[in-house]
């Protein structure tokens, strides 16, 4: 510490770094204010260092090393905003045992190393702030760690990547295929060249396990969640979806019942009355259900430079009013030990698209197959006639494993020529 400022070491200068040094710059003097000191980036990582990225920061404060900038005698925060498991997970420890708290907005090393990070924090006795990890620029992690202390929070359903999130919503809007809607996307900067990540759900299960870790007080890790992509989702089921009365958005659930825990993201139909439903094009929302406080929903841009350096930024200025006080913030809140509960046990709602034999009795045929499964029919009927002949169902709520076990028998069953399409309905409680 030097006087009145805290100095900042950046791990990655991209387009959230960048947007981090200009947002520290020019509003300097209310973080001041706020922070009790001045924050300034002592030394920033990048692949080039050498690169012009008009950025109100030396040539000289640039390194190709992060590692560098962690052992700076004159950084005291380390900001890691490089992304990935390693090297970020390395230079984080390394940052702990240098006594150095850290702001980051990793979500995939969170996700997957949070109990060794948060265990090396706790040891060491410094921060480790994540605003940013999940939904952008949307409080989130701050309300569910601190506000809410008071409820017990039974369920989170959320839409929280927006590459996804826009893709869905120019299939509905604008009757485009997948793959149009995957090229605008990537031609706007909303995915990446590979946009596995995004489409796989990787991103949604990542963020997820951290939400769901903070809102039930246990670890859950990204490997607890159950995970399908958007890949598979076509324009017929989008217009079925609209026909009924719904949208198709990747959602993703967490929900507490009998102290286990369900993880899991998926496409899935919900209600337009919803108001995850109004949630466009490349926004994020987090619908928040307990038993004092009701509904809450964050809603906001879950993604961009600008809307998560914010975050980083309210993450700094904690960091450094406790710095300054000789204190620390709130750590690790995952104090309970809850199982996480499989998949096959969960419940839902469910929307199946066959293709049938068009004769007397073949409704009467899967009805049976559904109802030896235990699986209820809410509503059914019948589109085309012939070699078009197709049967629609949903059903009320079943155990996820005794509906697998009727699409298996209904996939043996020679009245069902096709299973044009599954999906899962959600937000009907």
């Amino acid at each position: 510490m030097n006087g009145r400022t805290l100095r900042v070491g950046l791990l990655g200068c991209g387009k959230v770094g960048g947007a981090v040094v200009r947002l520290l710059d020019e509003h300097r003097d209310d973080i001041e204010r706020r922070a009790g000191c001045r924050l300034e980036v002592a030394r920033a990582a990048a692949r080039d260092p050498s690169k012009d990225r008009g950025l109100p920061l030396e040539a000289a404060r640039f390194t190709a090393d992060p590692a560098e900038v962690v052992s700076d005698p004159d950084v005291d925060i380390v900001c890691e905003l490089i992304g990935g498991i390693e090297p970020a997970r390395t230079l984080i420890l390394e940052a702990f045992d240098r006594g150095k708290p850290v702001v980051t907005a990793n979500k995939e090393l969170l996700a997957a190393h949070g109990r060794e990070l948060f265990d090396a924090s706790d040891q060491a006795g410094v921060d480790l702030y994540f605003e940013a990890a999940v939904g952008g620029g949307i409080p989130l992690i701050r309300p569910l760690k601190e506000s809410l202390t008071g409820e017990r929070i039974r369920r989170l359903i959320g839409i929280v990547n927006g590459t996804t999130n826009y893709i869905l919503t120019r299939m509905s809007e604008k009757g485009m295929s997948f793959s149009d809607a995957l090229t605008e996307a990537q031609a706007l900067g909303y995915a990446e060249a590979d946009p596995t990540v995004d489409i796989g759900g990787h991103d949604a299960a990542s963020k997820l396990a951290i939400l769901a870790s903070i809102a039930f007080n246990a670890r859950v890790s990204s490997s607890d969640v159950f995970r399908e992509g958007i890949a598979f989702v076509t324009q017929d089921d989008v217009q079925a979806a609209r026909r009924l009365g719904y949208v198709v958005k990747l959602l993703a659930i967490a929900e507490l019942q009998d102290e286990t825990i369900a993880v899991r993201v998926h496409p899935a139909m919900i209600r337009r009355e919803h108001p995850l439903a109004a949630v466009h094009d490349a926004f994020n929302a987090v619908f928040v259900e307990g038993d004092k406080i009701g509904q809450l929903m964050f809603y906001g841009r879950g993604a961009g430079g600008d809307p998560t350096a914010t975050a980083v930024v309210g993450d700094l200025v904690s960091v450094a009013r406790n710095r300054l006080a000789g204190t620390r913030g709130v750590g690790c809140t995952c104090f309970l030990e809850r199982s996480i509960r499989p998949m096959a046990e969960t419940e839902g709602e469910y929307y199946v698209l066959l293709r049938v034999e068009d004769r007397p009795g073949v409704l009467a045929e899967i009805a049976g197959v559904f109802a030896r499964s235990g699986v209820s029919i809410k509503s059914v009927w019948q589109e085309g006639m012939g070699d078009d002949a197709q049967l629609v169902f949903i059903t009320h709520r079943a155990r996820e494993d005794a509906f697998q076990r009727a699409i298996a028998d209904l996939r043996d069953l020679k009245a069902v020529e096709d299973i044009r399409s599954i999906l899962r309905v959600e937000g009907e409680e």
